[in-house]
Parts: structure tokens; C-alpha cells; sequence
């Protein structure tokens, strides 16, 4: 893989340059269904699972406290946070510390729907769905879990929130961070991989509810004449995917 970390910048994760071309299809199983929609695979799922034990080790390390709040942010999170808990959970039971964590769900309404395009006014306009009612943070050292960020405009927002209920501290671990423009990589404490402002799917992440079942994928498809990347990558077959 065309890959990267920088020294003394191991939580800031795993760097994909920009002209990785993923790996041939012919490599790896994937469902059959979707055998005229994807390309190639961007990440491989076993990479994925090694870095995110990784980050449980950093994770570990950081939180001095015995019992930790796990927030995830659905759905796109799910398997990141289900993986990422596993994985401290592991961890534990073969150390002298065991970190133990209470999971909570939320979503968050600035997504657009079918989309990982952060809403503009996602800063000012952040309706949290379900749990609205995080009072239960309060003196809690707390992780925020997500897929993936880009912008980080409703990072931002959720860690404002977050802040009001009076935790005692927070920190977030995101798989995926796009590399754009002022890009929110300071947000986020543990980084799974640094990747291209492409758009993702796979392992959790959809484009309109497909794709969830893949592993990371690379998806290009074409929009407004511009390239979005997946972790697998994708074929359009009509207008209506887009």
C-alpha cells in the first residue's frame, strides 16, 4: 500500500497518498452482488483490523481512568466502534488494567441522507437523534467514535455538545480522515488512516443505504464532473446512483 506515518505521529494515522490505485478485485471474496459496481478494494480488511487494534493499545494507554463512556455515531460508526471496543476489551484481559467501557449510540441529523457530505450548516443546526440527553456524561471520561471526517464541521458541533454535560474529559477516534482543505484532523485524537478527499464506502459506510456489507472499498463515481473515491471502488451503471 502506498503508505506513510510520520515520526513521533502514530496516532495521527496511517497516510494514503493520493495516486493509490487500490487492489485488484481478483485478490480478495466480495458479494457477488455487487460484481458490476466496484472496481477495486482500497483498504484491505485485515489492515483495517490491525490498525484499529492499534489505536485500542493508544486508547488504553491515554484514558487513566478504569471505566470509560464509548459515544458512537451511527450508522456509518457501528463496525469501527463494535471492533475498536472488542479490541480494548482483548486487550485487557491480557494486561494488569482492564478499561471498561459503557457504549452509547447516537446520530446526527446534519448528515445528508444517502450522503458523506457534511451539512453547511451543520455548526449552528446539530440535532442529535435519540439520546439527545447526554447528562449522563458528566465526570465521565468519554470517546467519540466515528467512520469518518472530513471538514469537521459536525465534529465541531458534537464535541460543543458534548462539552456542555460537563465530562470529564473527551477525546475522538476516527477511522478515516479526509486529507482536504483546513482539514479536522486536530479534532481527532486517534486516526485510523489519513485518506484522499475521495468518498468512501464499505465497512459500515453506505451510499444510499448500499455498500454497508463491503470491506473499506474505493467507489468512483462520477459527479458534477468530479471523482469520489470509496473503499471499494465503484462502476456507475446509471445517473440514478449518483
Amino acid at each position: 500500500m502506498s503508505a506513510q506515518v510520520k515520526d513521533g505521529d502514530m496516532k495521527r494515522g496511517i497516510v494514503i497518498k493520493d495516486d493509490w490505485p487500490g487492489y485488484s478485485l481478483d485478490l480478495f471474496t466480495y458479494p457477488e452482488h455487487y460484481h458490476h459496481d466496484i472496481e477495486n478494494v482500497y483498504i484491505p480488511h485485515g489492515i483495517i483490523m490491525d490498525r484499529i487494534e492499534r489505536l485500542a493499545r493508544y486508547v488504553m494507554d491515554d484514558f487513566e481512568d478504569s471505566k470509560i463512556v464509548v459515544l458512537c455515531v451511527l450508522k456509518g460508526g457501528y463496525k469501527f466502534c463494535s471492533d475498536l471496543v472488542e479490541f480494548i476489551k482483548i486487550l485487557g484481559r491480557s494486561s494488569n488494567r482492564y478499561l471498561e467501557t459503557r457504549v452509547e449510540f447516537i446520530r446526527l441529523k446534519s448528515y445528508l441522507v444517502g450522503k458523506l457530505v457534511l451539512n453547511d450548516q451543520s455548526t449552528e443546526d446539530l440535532h442529535i437523534i435519540g439520546s439527545s440527553d447526554l447528562s449522563f456524561l458528566r465526570g465521565k471520561s468519554v470517546l467519540v467514535v466515528e467512520a469518518i471526517v472530513d471538514t469537521g464541521k459536525t465534529m465541531m458541533a458534537l464535541l460543543k455538545h458534548v462539552e456542555t454535560f460537563g465530562p470529564k474529559m473527551v477525546k475522538v477516534a476516527g477511522l478515516l480522515v479526509k486529507r482536504v482543505s483546513n482539514m479536522a484532523g486536530s479534532l481527532t485524537d486517534y486516526v485510523g488512516f489519513e485518506i484522499p478527499n475521495r468518498f468512501v464506502v464499505g465497512y459500515a459506510l453506505d451510499y444510499n443505504e448500499y455498500f454497508r456489507d463491503l470491506n473499506v472499498t474505493h467507489l468512483n463515481i462520477s459527479r458534477t464532473s468530479k471523482k469520489i473515491g470509496f473503499l471499494h471502488k465503484y462502476k456507475p451503471r446509471c445517473s440514478s446512483h449518483l
